[in-house]
């Protein structure tokens, strides 16, 4: 009698901001039905982040019952910009698309279930999705996947700083530094959130009646939060980010910027959480 054959099952996963008590329930089940973890590893700078992961599969998960499989991230060209970033960016991905399908064909039976853990939501700002249906469309191995969400550091920052992200009756965009410092402030909205900001865009509005909402290493015993007045914060905001990113050797850091905000009096610094 001739037996089915298995499909390769993928959870995408959404592991939060950095704080382990923020994965979903959904999330959890999801860890519980994986056979192999793949992690990316990004260098020894960053091995803090797979140290994390490592930590909420030890929290969750009895030992022995999954196996880990690491993977050295590939490089992407950080100078390229202009009309050269999408092509660059472009070529990222495909070389992760090429280690995503070896590591899917190699490491994973072919009834097995393996599972990708993403720092934040995977549907925002993360490369993962579009890299698996690369995969996919390669045609060399074959796999069905679903996409478990999780907190962003989008969500996770609002929260901290005890704010919405919009204001009645008005819109919110999410944006990039790139993109901000290229076009300046988005029109038609007041309220936007900046990411993968490596060059403090924020600062070519210090003279506008705008407020800043910052965070960086977001959920972490690292965390740092400041806000207020761009033109007094941004200069706190600069020498703490400076400071971090000297001590750490890599820096994650969100913010919203707010036009015309009435003040609240919290434009201060506030230091990590307690652990």
């Amino acid at each position: 009698m001739r037996q089915t054959r298995g499909v390769r099952e993928i959870h995408v996963i959404g592991i939060g901001a950095g704080d382990p008590d923020q994965l979903t329930l959904q999330a959890v089940k999801a860890l519980r039905s994986t056979d192999v973890f793949f992690l990316l590893d990004k260098g020894e700078v960053k091995g803090d982040l797979i140290r994390l992961r490592r930590d909420i599969l030890d929290a969750h998960l009895p030992a022995g019952s999954y196996r880990v499989v690491e993977a050295r991230d590939p490089e992407r060209d950080r100078k390229a910009g202009g009309a050269a970033y999408a092509p660059a960016v472009g070529d990222w991905r495909g070389a992760r698309a090429g280690i995503y399908e070896r590591l899917i064909a190699e490491e994973l039976d072919e009834d097995g279930t393996g599972a990708f853990l993403v720092w934040g939501d995977p549907t925002l700002y993360d490369s993962t999705l579009a890299v698996l249906e690369e995969v996919r469309e390669r045609g060399a191995v074959e796999f069905a996947y679903d996409v478990v969400p999780g907190v962003s550091s989008v969500s996770a920052l609002a929260a901290r700083h005890r704010t919405g992200l919009n204001r009645v009756a008005r819109p919110v965009q999410i944006t990039t530094g790139r993109r901000l410092a290229e076009g300046g402030f988005p029109e038609g909205v007041d309220d936007v959130v900046v990411m993968l900001d490596a060059h403090q865009a924020f600062r070519r509005f210090a003279e506008d009646d705008m407020d800043i909402y910052w965070g960086a290493y977001i959920g972490t015993p690292d965390e740092i939060l400041v806000s207020g007045p761009i033109a007094e914060a941004g200069p706190r905001i600069e020498r703490l980010r400076a400071q971090a990113r000297e001590r750490k050797g890599w820096i994650m850091d969100t913010y919203l910027l707010r036009r015309g905000s009435a003040r609240d009096g919290r434009g201060q610094d506030r230091p990590a959480r307690p652990r």
